[in-house]
């Protein structure tokens, strides 16, 4: 078995048991053959790098491997946001990207991901093309190599700072200027990724207060789980209330994803936090377009596309799912259940970044907390709430998990009767009430999750029990 298979956004394996340097440039020469046999060679790749262990020297090793095929290679200076590789790679009209990052994963893991020509997620038939190469190349062990200093004397191996390009690009899309005269506060954690000093560059001077916590590299994050969800967040939590501090900003590893906490310390789900940024873009900003969800985020999208008369599309778990969608529908705004979101006259990509300032710009300009934001979300598309719990599992075990539930599929959940059960993507039972739970595998780990939403939080963490037991977990 190869231990190389990419999941819903790259592939990622544990640092120097599988995620190896020797399995880094098969990819590497897997995706130099890719742009080859797509006609894209001649535009060059970008590669970029987070702050996880060894991060710049998978990358370098990439570089040469895809120099050593002749096709120029910018290589990002320093550590930088998946999504500001992304954006580069329009800026510079690039072929494609490969950035080096596990995202959210522990800092045990690191990943590669790839990037098409239009700065998004690899979709499947890229992902397809790129795996039967590396089976090729496993197979014959034809990797080119190139020492990196020979790359950069003969101008195949450019550095670049990513970082200006993407910033131009921001003020294009909102007034940062506006933002800066802001009387607020605002707690910044970039989690050790390579977020770090992004917001805060972005917005300091002026009026508003910045307070930036763990924005030093830290390979192990602290100790802490790169991803901003509420059990990674405490220190966030506890300095925002310490601070009394108007909003709290968080970014994953890489900083592709968001996540909030409000006024007083407390979490917004992912699921919130995405109702509202529709909701910003169409009341606020009073733009107009479809919206893409994937099945794993809130029922709420569906209300406020009734009230503001615009489509929603769903789609399977995945940026490579939604980013094909946002482009064919010009959408507004699309996004998933992990605190990724991507906008319209952007990359359509996940940008943890700008969904956090187009956040914090909903706060200043309807003047509310954000838990008075919540409340008033909740006043349109009434109470949802949502609970995830995520399982870990011996991977012989998939297949007796997956035939408990399909061999015996519940006709009523918590004494509801199960309207319809969808399989396109794990099994999610929409309940007669419209309450869903859903059982997946994730696509980037050995781990079970379970979601769901409902009216009330403490129904919501039932049924996620109720699917635990019906998985046997």
């Amino acid at each position: 078995m190869s231990p190389i298979k990419f999941g819903t956004d790259g592939w990622r394996g544990i640092i120097a048991e599988d995620f190896t340097f020797d399995n880094v440039r098969v990819c590497a020469q897997a995706v130099a053959d890719y742009l080859k046999q797509s006609g894209l060679s001649g535009r060059g790749l970008l590669i970029g790098y987070d702050t996880r262990f060894a991060s710049e020297d998978f990358a370098a090793a990439s570089a040469e491997v895809v120099a050593a095929n002749d096709i120029k290679v910018l290589l990002s200076a320093e550590a930088v946001p998946t999504p500001v590789t992304s954006y580069n790679v329009l800026a510079y009209k690039t072929g494609g990207a490969i950035m080096i990052t596990a995202s959210h994963n522990p800092a045990r893991w690191n990943g590669f991901k790839i990037k098409t020509a239009q700065g998004t997620s690899a979709p499947t038939e890229v992902i397809a093309a790129v795996e039967k190469n590396i089976a090729r190349t496993l197979n014959t062990g034809g990797v080119k190599r190139m020492p990196l200093a020979e790359g950069l004397n003969r101008g195949l191996v450019e550095y670049i700072d990513p970082g200006p390009r993407y910033i131009e690009q921001v003020k294009r899309l909102i007034d940062l200027d506006g933002l800066r005269r802001a009387r607020v506060k605002v707690v910044i954690d970039s989690m050790h990724g390579s977020g770090a000093g992004y917001l805060k560059g972005l917005l300091q001077g002026g009026n508003i207060n910045l307070v930036e916590i763990n924005g030093k590299r830290d390979a192990l994050f602290g100790g802490v789980q790169p991803e901003p969800i509420a059990r990674n967040l405490k220190k966030l939590s506890v300095r925002v209330r310490e601070e009394k501090a108007d909003v709290g900003l968080a970014t994953d590893g890489d900083a592709d994803r968001l996540g909030v906490t409000d006024e007083k310390g407390l979490f917004l789900t992912q699921l919130q936090v995405f109702a509202l940024l529709a909701l910003y873009l169409l009341e606020v900003r009073g733009e107009r377009g479809a919206i893409v969800k994937t099945l794993t985020t809130t029922s709420m999208l569906y209300r406020l596309g009734e009230l503001f008369k615009v489509p929603v599309h769903e789609t399977r778990v995945g940026f490579k799912y939604v980013a094909p969608i946002m482009m064919a529908e010009n959408a507004l705004v699309g996004g998933e259940e992990s605190g990724g979101y991507a906008f319209r006259g952007h990359v359509i990509e996940r940008d943890g970044i700008l969904a956090g300032l187009y956040f914090l710009d909903l706060v200043v300009k309807t003047g509310k907390t954000p838990s008075e934001l919540i409340a008033y979300l909740y006043s349109k598309v009434g109470p949802h709430y949502y609970e995830r719990e995520d399982v870990e599992f011996p991977e012989p075990q998939r297949q007796a998990i997956i035939s408990r539930i399909a061999d015996s599929p519940p006709k009523t959940i918590d004494g509801i009767n199960v309207a319809k059960l969808d399989k396109s993507d794990g099994f999610r039972f929409i309940l007669a009430d419209a309450s869903w739970l859903l059982i997946r595998f994730s696509g980037t780990e050995p781990v079970l999750r379970i979601y769901s939403e409902t009216d009330s939080i403490a129904r919501a963490k039932k049924l996620v029990e109720l699917g635990k037991k019906m998985a046997g977990v």
